[in-house]
């Protein structure tokens, strides 16, 4: 009996000693939980940022009233300004586009806020030579050439690694060229405009390319193929994409053929004339005009009495003329339908080769503008010239769509012209 507590103590110390040793089991954490709260914004700040908003406003509200007023003021002013302008109150002129002995030509055709003039005048000058040499009246489409042309100014921009022009402006070779590489197709089939007025405007149309051009240039990128192709997509948005056909007399043509066997034109039978002293006459030289982006030099430079004796008999042997120059001078007034150069710019007897040099260099000529004569007269003593033009001020006056040119206008500010070689045989023979 005694020897037996000392077990059961020893069992009963044992079993407190296990059960101290072991630690009750530990809870676990609850874990944190993600809610959406309201966002609370500091009422101070968001009072000093109302604030600043409202007193943007204030100042937003005020720059646009100043700009308003200013604006408002700006025009009043513009809508009172005068333009220096001939009084023609003196001149004896042509009555009207009837009085001129008329070659054919199709009537006039508008170019709207383009600056493509000189793809409106080749193209108007061709279909007279159409009817001239075949007897057929066809109407051909402008914008067919102008499509190309865009084409061949980023293709010379990229070239000239971005030192070359990309603008509207032309020259009458440009259709040629066009019409060599891609034939051409009838109004038609190829109207160049999207719009429901169908009236023409290249504003964005240009600055498109430009920007694709700068672009190019930024990224050192010459690939034609690709580059030609983001321009060809543009061209289609903005004039639609050029016909591959064109339906003509119950045939299906390319434009190619439709050049050759409707047209039946020669292109190689058109040649075109300056009269500088910047090159030797009787060569042919480079017309040094931004216009001329590709640097032809296949112009015939002869002397300004040949250049104007060559002019006139074309026309009064019945052909007509695509002429290119300046249209900003006082004496030039579409509201009365004439160009004449007034005494107080220079009197028409010293009108000569250097007058007309010298305003080629001060640039008081340029080369604005690319017209078709098409008739002429003589009236008050003095010959003029029936031009159709599709710029915007010959829509001013009486007879919409053509100037009367006068002589002494002629002679000084128009600086090219571009004829059939037949109607100038005697000068060509001339050149070295």
């Amino acid at each position: 009996m005694r020897r037996s507590i000392p077990i059961l103590l020893s069992t009963v110390v044992l079993a407190s000693i296990s059960w101290a040793a072991t630690p009750p089991p530990t809870p676990t954490p609850a874990r944190d939980r993600a809610v959406y709260q309201p966002k609370h914004r500091d009422p101070v700040l968001k009072e000093m940022e109302d604030a600043a908003d409202a007193a943007a406003a204030r100042a937003a509200e005020e720059t646009a009233k100043v700009r308003a007023e200013r604006k408002a003021a700006a025009e009043e002013k513009e809508s009172k300004e005068k333009t220096l302008r001939l009084d023609v109150s003196a001149i004896v002129r042509p009555t009207s586009p009837e009085v001129f002995t008329r070659a054919f030509h199709t009537p006039p055709v508008a170019q709207y806020n383009t600056g493509t003039c000189w793809s409106f005048a080749t193209t108007s000058f061709f279909e007279s030579e159409v009817h001239r040499l075949s007897g057929r009246a066809i109407k051909l489409s402008e914008i067919w050439s102008v499509y190309w042309e865009y084409l061949e100014k980023l293709r010379g921009f990229l070239r000239a690694r971005g030192d070359s022009l990309i603008a509207e402006g032309s020259q009458p070779a440009a259709v040629i060229r066009a019409w060599r590489l891609h034939g051409a197709v009838p109004a038609e089939a190829y109207p160049g405009v999207l719009t429901p007025d169908g009236r023409h405007d290249h504003s964005r149309l240009e600055k498109q390319l430009q920007d694709l051009a700068a672009w190019a240039k930024e990224h050192d990128v010459w690939d034609e193929e690709r580059v030609l192709a983001m321009a060809r997509a543009i061209l289609d948005r903005e004039l639609g994409a050029p016909p591959e056909r064109v339906q003509w007399e119950g045939r299906t043509l390319t434009p190619e053929q439709f050049l050759d066997e409707v047209l039946g034109l020669r292109l190689d039978d058109y040649v075109a004339f300056v009269s500088t002293l910047e090159a030797p006459f009787w060569t042919r030289a480079e017309y040094t005009v931004p216009d001329n982006w590709w640097h032809d030099a296949s112009y015939v430079n002869v002397p300004l009495d040949d250049w104007y004796r060559g002019l006139l008999g074309a026309v009064e042997s019945g052909y007509t003329v695509a002429i290119g120059g300046d249209v900003s001078e006082p004496g030039y007034y579409g509201f009365e339908d004439i160009a004449v150069v007034p005494t107080f710019d220079i009197p028409a007897e010293y009108i000569d080769q250097s007058a007309r040099e010298l305003r080629f260099v001060n640039r008081s000529t340029e080369d604005d503008h690319l017209l078709h004569v098409v008739g002429h007269a003589r009236a008050g003593g003095k010959q003029w010239f029936l031009i159709k033009d599709s710029a915007r001020s010959s829509r001013w006056g009486k007879f919409e769509g053509y100037y009367f040119y006068r002589e002494d206008y002629v002679k000084l500010k128009m600086l090219t012209y571009t004829v059939h070689r037949d109607a100038v045989k005697e000068t060509l023979e001339k050149i070295k």
